[in-house]
């Protein structure tokens, strides 16, 4: 088993790390607030980023079999309705989420 200091550094290092990856895009591109390039990832990439992750969450679900995919359409639609209702991103996905897991337990 491994001392307990090592398991701590081993942490404090994952967590310098991840820290530094996510100040550091805010670090770089502090002077280019007015960069055309910048508004357009800016106002492109959140959505972009949602349609590869309902993508990849679809992928491997078999609409040809029951229960035909409800579960993930119906967890994709609750949390889709409920950003554009609420404009809460944590309740759109924890609600989608249990959406989700209950229909995937009650209908297998």
């Amino acid at each position: 088993m491994p001392e307990a200091s090592y398991i701590v550094g081993a942490i404090a290092v994952m967590c310098a790390v991840t820290f530094a990856l996510r100040a550091t895009p805010f670090v770089l591109f502090k002077n280019f607030s007015g960069s055309p390039l910048l508004d357009f990832l800016r106002g492109s990439l959140p959505p972009g980023i949602m349609v590869i992750l309902v993508a990849y969450s679809i992928h491997t679900v078999d609409f040809t079999r029951y229960p035909y995919g409800l579960p993930a359409v119906a967890g994709i639609m609750v949390c889709g309705g409920l950003y554009h209702w609420r404009k809460s991103p944590l309740l759109a996905i924890v609600l989608g989420t249990a959406t989700y897991m209950v229909l995937i337990n009650a209908l297998h």
